[in-house]
């Protein structure tokens, strides 16, 4: 049996289906997560946020147009939870880079091969792209996340983000060339002391 398309869901629960609305929960929950995990830089403040988005997405689902994705609707709702945590209380951010290894959100682009040594490369060299993403503007870390490991089309980031087309194609550019700038930087600071070794 196909599963129901998110309009079907979001019809259901306005209509008083709350099992409805706990599918659209379990469909994006993971995703959302590791998404504002990437761009927030810690699993807590991730995993509070994403919790409040999906609060005010119950609450307001009722005003959803459908005139976009519920997912680029919901990440939008996010940002803005997590605008208004940030003026609430200065966010402990912690460097994508110091992460445990161990933490539960793995998004799929982002999974450790199942070789050892395969498992130790892939874990460096995330550590390295955290701390890449994590000196990212967050206006850049956010649209790049949304583009590279959330997979969602530029129409949709716009969406997501209240921004232009346009824009979004503009940052994600810029973020690519800054991340690749970055990286080269932080890997030449590992080799050195290597070389002098």
């Amino acid at each position: 049996m196909a599963e129901p398309h998110d309009h079907d869901l979001i019809d259901r629960c306005v209509a008083g289906d709350h099992p409805a609305f706990e599918a659209l929960l379990r469909r994006y929950e993971k995703r959302l997560q590791a998404s504002l995990w990437h761009v927030l830089g810690s699993e807590v403040d991730a995993q509070d946020i994403c919790q409040e988005a999906f609060i005010q997405a119950y609450q307001s689902l009722a005003s959803f147009r459908k005139e976009s994705s519920f997912y680029s609707w919901l990440y939008r709702i996010a940002l803005n939870a997590a605008a208004s945590a940030k003026r609430k209380r200065t966010i402990k951010t912690h460097s994508l880079g110091g992460l445990h290894a161990d933490c539960e959100l793995d998004p799929a682009d982002l999974r450790v091969a199942a070789m050892p040594e395969q498992q130790l490369e892939t874990s460096e060299t995330l550590a390295l792209v955290r701390r890449g993403l994590d000196r990212l503007t967050e206006e850049f870390r956010a649209a790049l996340v949304l583009k590279e490991i959330d997979g969602l089309k530029y129409e949709e980031i716009a969406e997501a983000l209240g921004c232009p087309v346009g824009t979004i194609r503009s940052r994600i550019h810029r973020a690519r060339i800054e991340l690749k700038e970055i990286l080269a930087r932080l890997l030449k600071a590992e080799l050195e002391p290597q070389r002098t070794a």
